[in-house]
């Protein structure tokens, strides 16, 4: 390890302060305006974007920050959830494009108690939204027309979301798990032009397998859906009629990885298809007149947001290890870089660069993951992190607590165990039903690989993650206690029955996809996945960062584990915040990750 450097100008804290583009998106209708996720306030905040000339208005200003929302299809206005400090429970509202966050919202849905929600989408007339409540009654999803007025299309107990609707609102689509005992997905079709009891509804299923929808298609005459079935082990795109019910299957055969369906183009003779294969991006564009598969050659790196711009170019945020994200445009024929479309003003240190590498774990899996190193010769004190999720997935990003401790001389190994996505259906799903196994075994594999290849020093091995990650975290402290040197869990699950009583209904819904049931119907797995199942066996000390306002990880369950623990006399520290899931705020995780390197020097001496 260096010295430990909490100088006001150190270099990891420039990382965090540097203004970010989290996210974009365009009005599909009109498209020189859009919507931005970036830090420019130093909270992650909506911003309405003016597209040619790159200027970013800041439209929301809440204390925990926003990081989700959408943009009309013409343009007139920014949608998000308006919740209390982070919770993210509240109501849908909307804010003109050209307001900011001192004008007044307008709530879409006035008469409706508090929910919880991660869906809301609107017709591309613009006339029509759709959007999913979660509370006591389960899953509810409405459509909201021109007037106001509110229709609820359909419900379900079981994880669900939409509508997603066609060009202009005649058919809605809602995807649910309740065909299936997990977390597969399928299909439900509404003709909403139907005025009786008998509404014409069409299902598309896999039996063994999993449909989700991406998008209708922009034309006004034509009411195909694209969208994405994993039934062949890996993502592949279909194209489904809601009128007809014909499905269309596109052949991709011999091709590796997912194959993901990001979108059309704007006269729906195209689509934006991006091959995922070990946290790896390559994108093409399929030809649907001509079936034809075109790959574009673009630089290397991490894509999100990608989406046609125009016939001609594609937008897509892209970043890597040592590049904060930018928006960037390609020529939609061949891949290259055309221009910087959204760029924010940076000073920004140089970073480390990461490394992929794959190792075998349990049952002879391969498990892929990324490396950085300091300089220097190892073995080095080392960072072993695991992603949220789990249907996530690491890839090569800009992250400034990976480069903070690479500065102080620390490696850095984030896993993509078991349960991620872009591995295949069976490895994302080897997890269900038994959380807390596999992840723990590729994390000890992920350990045996570092040591063999004198990478890090076996006594000082780290484990830390947020969310889900965080939770592997103390689940590895737990099980596995003689290989770790402590553990850093933020915003993370202690005890899965304690957090299902507690948390939002749309989590709940997850929990139960997961798991395959409730606590209530499936006990033993539950207790079995719990991280205080295995507090008797904790050797390692443990530093917690939880918000207090979490819905997903709320604060009862982290609290009844830390009594837990220090009544059997283990060391556990908690820092608790006044936020939600994590936090949007750079000074607060500039905070947090001084808290964490002033725990690791003192943990490790």
């Amino acid at each position: 390890m260096k010295m430990l450097d909490l100088a006001p100008e150190a270099d990891w804290r420039k990382r965090f302060r540097a203004a970010l583009v989290g996210g974009t998106q365009i009005a599909r209708m009109n498209p020189k305006r859009g919507l931005a996720v970036s830090n420019l306030s130093g909270i992650y905040q909506l911003h309405s974007w003016d597209v040619e000339t790159g200027e970013l208005r800041q439209v929301t200003n809440a204390p925990a920050g926003v990081v989700v929302g959408g943009i009309a299809a013409d343009g007139s206005a920014i949608y998000y959830l308006q919740d209390q400090k982070g919770d993210e429970i509240g109501h849908y509202v909307r804010v003109p494009f050209d307001g900011d966050y001192n004008t007044p919202v307008e709530d879409l849905t006035p008469d409706m108690p508090n929910y919880a929600s991660f869906y809301i989408g609107q017709s591309l007339s613009a006339r029509w939204i759709g959007l999913t409540t979660a509370g006591a009654d389960g899953f509810q999803m409405w459509v909201i027309g021109p007037d106001q007025s509110s229709q609820l299309i359909y419900r379900s107990q079981r994880l669900s979301f939409g509508p997603m609707l066609s060009f202009d609102g005649e058919y809605a689509v809602i995807a649910t798990t309740e065909r299936h005992q997990f977390n597969n997905l399928s299909l439900m079709a509404f003709d909403l032009r139907a005025q009786s009891d008998s509404q014409k509804v069409l299902i598309l299923s896999e039996d063994d397998g999993s449909i989700e929808p991406v998008a209708f298609s922009p034309r006004p005459d034509d009411v195909r859906l694209l969208a994405s079935t994993n039934v062949t082990g890996f993502d592949r795109p279909l194209i489904w009629d809601v009128s007809t019910g014909d499905r269309t299957d596109l052949p991709f055969v011999g091709m590796d990885g997912d194959i993901q369906a990001w979108g059309w183009s704007p006269d729906g003779t195209k689509l934006l298809l991006c091959q995922f294969v070990q946290a790896h991006y390559q994108l093409y564009v399929y030809d649907l007149d001509h079936s034809t598969l075109h790959k574009l050659d673009h630089p290397s790196g991490t894509y999100n947001s990608g989406y046609f711009y125009s016939d001609r170019e594609i937008f897509v945020n892209r970043q890597d290890s040592i590049t904060p994200t930018q928006v960037v445009a390609l020529d939609a024929q061949t891949g290259a870089q055309t221009r910087v479309v959204l760029r924010l003003p940076q000073d920004i240190p140089p970073s480390r660069p990461w490394r992929s590498v794959t190792f075998p774990s349990s049952g002879g899996q391969q498990i892929q993951a990324w490396i950085a190193t300091p300089e220097g010769e190892g073995p080095f004190p080392t960072i072993l992190y695991t992603h949220g999720g789990p249907t996530s997935v690491q890839t090569e990003t800009f992250y400034p607590s990976a480069q903070a401790w690479l500065d102080h001389g620390f490696a850095f190994v984030s896993v993509n165990y078991r349960g991620s996505v872009t591995f295949g259906r069976q490895f994302e799903q080897a997890i269900w039903g038994k959380l807390g196994e596999l992840e723990v075994d590729d994390m000890v594999a992920a350990r045996h690989y570092l040591v063999t290849h004198r990478i890090a020093d076996p006594d000082a091995i780290l484990l830390t993650g947020g969310s889900y990650g965080g939770y592997l975290t103390l689940q590895a402290i737990g099980k596995t206690p003689d290989l770790w040197a402590g553990g850093m869990a933020v915003v993370a699950i202690a005890d899965w029955r304690l957090m299902y009583e507690d948390q939002a209904e749309t989590l709940r819904g997850y929990q139960r996809s997961l798991f395959g049931g409730s606590p209530d119907d499936l006990p033993e797995q539950h207790a079995k996945s719990s991280p205080i199942t295995y507090a008797d066996q904790i050797k390692a000390p443990i530093l917690v960062i939880q918000g207090k306002n979490d819905t997903r990880c709320p604060a009862r369950q982290m609290e009844v584990y830390e009594q837990t623990l220090k009544e059997r006399g283990k060391a556990i520290e908690i820092e608790w915040f006044d936020a939600g899931h994590g936090s949007r705020a750079m000074e607060q995780s500039i905070h947090h990750q001084e808290l964490m390197l002033r725990w690791a020097y003192r943990i490790l001496g």
